[in-house]
């Protein structure tokens, strides 16, 4: 079987892999590149979800790429305008001219012998699916972080007694039609809040079915200092001044939750109090049992999930499933809620860089036996990278000091004549520690199978975009740490 060859092979032509790419294009000027994709066009995330009000839950001044600033007026984004800020800025670069769309990476394997990789993927097209090969002195994974195929649904009792429509938003066809019917949302996070307000403009009634609640946060749809200074400062000084001001602003809530987790506490519900008033019972449905940014914080856009509850378009209801039934579902406390539409925003299912195979020099990979280097290598597998974002800030912050990072390597690389770099743990006191601390479910179903993290640099990860700009952009890349041949 033939093979192309570039220099550097990017897997997923998402918000990542376009990212990847342009750093590429203007950092390591010469070296040739190719993105593969899976699926038949460019957007990932923003293409693959088209449930009704998909959105960002971060500011687009720091989910935007550093490079291309924001300028719509909406600093919370809906999908359809990500999408295109994406695409844009594939078009405006070249970039859509390198990307093999319906390739499907499955494996790929180190020769330490050749000093390169060898990728197999699948593509598909109207003769049907060929194995196709390729090769690259780097892998750079911008693949996501969950499984594109399908998403987290438990098994619910009596599930095929239900006489509606069952539905997880991941699968969200066209075809749905919602108006004026009863809908029940099972799940409390980010995908549930979005939808609710969203289907609640046309259905009779929306339910957001809750096993346990999630803190919930009102923020402007715009930036009324942001569209200020858009209009008074040249675009790209206006863009990063409100950048820096958002990522200064998330470290110190982020970091005020975690010295003053009941002040923070007192600060979310009061504001849930303002916007549902002090008779509705935020008690049951929106005080959560853990602390502040144990798990991720849903963001509703100028309240609309609290305005839809308000104008009795939507509810939360707080209880355990006992079974579903011909009409919709049974809680364990007895109730039923009627139903002709069930959602279950339930979750993610996590994999390690889009569940492909690995391997170096015939010797398969666990990368839950691996550490976890500088938020984006892994021990002991050569010359590969993968874009993961913060968990705690924009994604996006992470993923381009990452591409920055992975730029500044392939270079020192040149200049020194290596044909391989890898990080290797010889330190004997370096405890392994789970990579992820959130206790949301979608993390603790799938922590054991992610790469660790170590005790301490460079293999932890600190969640620090600060501190990362330090390690990232100005830190040694010959650390001690990371071996060259």
């Amino acid at each position: 079987m033939s093979s192309e060859h570039v220099d550097v092979l990017i897997v997923g032509a998402g918000l990542s892999g376009i990212g990847a790419a342009y750093h590429l294009q203007h950092k390591c000027p010469g070296k040739s590149f190719m993105l593969l994709e899976g699926r038949d066009c460019i957007g990932g995330t923003w293409d693959l979800f088209r449930y009704p009000g998909i959105r960002s839950d971060s500011d687009m001044f720091t989910l935007g790429y550093s490079f291309k600033p924001w300028t719509e007026p909406k600093a919370i984004a809906d999908g359809p305008r990500i999408l295109n800020y994406v695409r844009e800025t594939a078009s405006e670069n070249g970039i859509d001219q390198k990307i093999r769309f319906n390739h499907r990476v499955r494996r790929a394997s180190w020769s330490s012998q050749e000093a390169r990789w060898t990728v197999e993927a699948e593509r598909s097209g109207e003769g049907g699916t060929e194995t196709v090969r390729f090769t690259c002195n780097f892998l750079f994974m911008c693949s996501g972080y969950y499984k594109y195929e399908e998403g987290y649904t438990p098994e619910f009792q009596g599930s095929k007694d239900f006489g509606g429509r069952i539905v997880h938003p991941q699968k969200w066809t066209d075809d749905i039609d919602y108006a004026g019917k009863r809908v029940v949302v099972i799940g409390s996070g980010a995908t549930a809040v979005t939808l609710v307000p969203e289907m609640a403009k046309k259905a009779a009634h929306v339910t957001m079915l809750q096993r346990s609640p999630t803190y919930v946060v009102s923020r402007p749809a715009q930036d009324p200092l942001a569209n200020k200074l858009r209009r008074n400062l040249p675009s790209k000084l206006a863009y990063h001044l409100i950048r820096w001001r958002n990522v200064l602003w998330g470290m110190y809530f982020f970091q005020l939750s975690r010295r003053k987790p009941a002040r923070v506490k007192e600060l979310i519900l009061g504001g849930v109090k303002m916007a549902l008033g002090p008779d509705y019972d935020i008690a049951t449905h929106f005080t959560p049992r853990y602390n502040p940014w144990d798990q991720r914080l849903c963001l509703v856009p100028d309240g609309d999930l609290f305005k839809s509850i308000k104008e009795k378009r939507a509810s939360v209801v707080t209880s355990e499933i006992d079974t579903f039934t011909k009409n919709g579902i049974r809680l364990k406390d007895g109730r039923e809620l009627e139903a002709d539409i069930i959602i279950t925003a339930t979750g993610l299912v996590l994999q390690v860089l889009g569940g492909m195979e690995v391997s170096v020099d015939g010797r398969a990979v666990e990368f839950a036996r691996t550490l976890n280097y500088k938020g984006m290598m892994y021990s002991d597998v050569p010359n590969l990278a993968s874009a993961f974002g913060y968990t705690n800030a924009s994604w996006t912050l992470k993923c381009d000091l990452t591409c920055e990072y992975v730029c500044r390597l392939i270079n020192y690389m040149d200049r020194h004549g290596y044909k391989k770099c890898m990080p290797h743990n010889a330190d004997p006191s370096i405890t392994e520690l789970p990579s992820l601390s959130f206790s949301s479910g979608y993390v603790q179903r799938s922590v054991a199978k992610m790469p660790k993290q170590g005790s301490k640099r460079p293999w932890r990860l600190y969640q620090n975009y600060a501190l990362d700009i330090v390690s990232l952009r100005f830190g040694r890349v010959n650390d001690g740490v990371m071996q060259y041949s």
